[in-house]
Parts: C-alpha cells; structure tokens; sequence
C-alpha cells in the first residue's frame, strides 16, 4: 500500500513537473516568435526579449531535470510495487494452499469425529448409567479426558507414580470395580501393562 502510494505521488509529481516545463516551452515558443516576426522594434524591449528566452531556456533545462529526477523516483517506485505484488502473489498462494490442506483436513477430522461418535454410542450403551455419568463429570473436569490408563503402576492421566500402599489396594480390588487416581482422580484403567 505505502509502495503504490508512492508510486501513484511520484506520478502526479511527474504529471505537474512536465506540465511546468510544457508551460515554460509554450512561453519560450512565443517569444521566440514575436522576435523572429520582427513585430518587436525597440532595441530595449528586443534585448528584454532575448534575455526572457535565454532566461526561460534556463528554467526549461533545470524543469526538464526535475522531470528527469521524479521519473527515476518513478521508475523506483513502479519496480518496489511490482516487487512487492508478486510476493503478495506468492504469499497469497501458499495462504490459498494452506487453507485448501487446513479444509481437507477438517473434512477428515470431522469423518472422524463421527465414527467415534457413532462407536461411542454403541460402547455408552454398555456402560452403567451412574459410571458413565461419573466418567463425563470428570472429563469436564480434566480437560476432556475422564479416564486414564494405568501403565507401570503411573497414571498416564497426570503422569504421577501411585504409592505403593495404593496399588496393594488396587490389586486386591475386584476387577470391575471403579478404581480412581488419589492424585487427578480419573478412573484408572487396569491393563496387563499395569505393573499390578
């Protein structure tokens, strides 16, 4: 934006400055056709005439180099705004590519979601209503995750090691009962990779 403000600036710059120079020829033009008439007769007013030419040759010369120092601007301007809009291309590009990956993937997660949605039902199906109502209150609690499983005497939920007092009463609980971290208090999924 700042680059094609600049450019657009620098070219009312140059439009105004040839303008100026065109103004100053157009003068110069004339009064060099009113000397070359011979309408002018008073040797004073030829040399006013003659020194308003050179003098408008002057300024036509130094106008011409403004002309020729905002084109360069210009010229700088114009290649900034070309530079700059192709990386906003590319950038746009990668943004198009990523957004097109991000929307296939959501599209996966979300075929996902419903099958696991689906099997949950099923398995919740099976499950005591109070269980299952316990499980949920502590998954609302924990971050989503009411359950955890019980590998090498740790509970994978809050990664802590149970004491050893814990697990002689979880070996001696009876299989279905519902065991719970003293730690996070999840339930406590019993394995062959307990280390019970």
């Amino acid at each position: 934006m700042a680059a094609q403000t600049e450019e657009s600036d620098t070219a009312r710059e140059q439009t105004k400055a040839e303008q100026d120079v065109d103004q100053v020829r157009q003068r110069a033009t004339r009064d060099q056709q009113r000397l070359d008439s011979g309408a002018v007769t008073s040797p004073k007013d030829l040399e006013n005439l003659q020194r308003e030419i050179a003098s408008l040759a002057k300024r036509q010369g130094d106008l011409e180099d403004v002309v020729l120092e905002v084109m360069e601007r210009r010229e700088s301007a114009q290649e900034r705004v070309a530079e700059l809009t192709e990386r906003v291309t590319s950038v746009q590009s990668k943004i198009d590519d990523a957004t097109a990956r991000r929307d296939a993937a959501l599209e996966q997660i979300d075929g996902e979601v419903a099958t696991v949605t689906k099997e949950r039902e099923v398995i919740a199906g099976s499950i005591p209503d109070d269980l299952l109502k316990l499980y949920d209150k502590l998954r609302g609690q924990q971050g989503g995750v009411g359950a955890a499983k019980l590998y090498a005497r740790s509970c994978q939920g809050c990664r802590q090691e149970l004491a050893i007092t814990e697990l002689a009463e979880i070996r001696k609980a009876a299989p279905d009962t519902v065991i719970r971290c003293e730690n996070c208090r999840r339930i406590l999924v019993r394995t062959s990779e307990s280390g019970l």
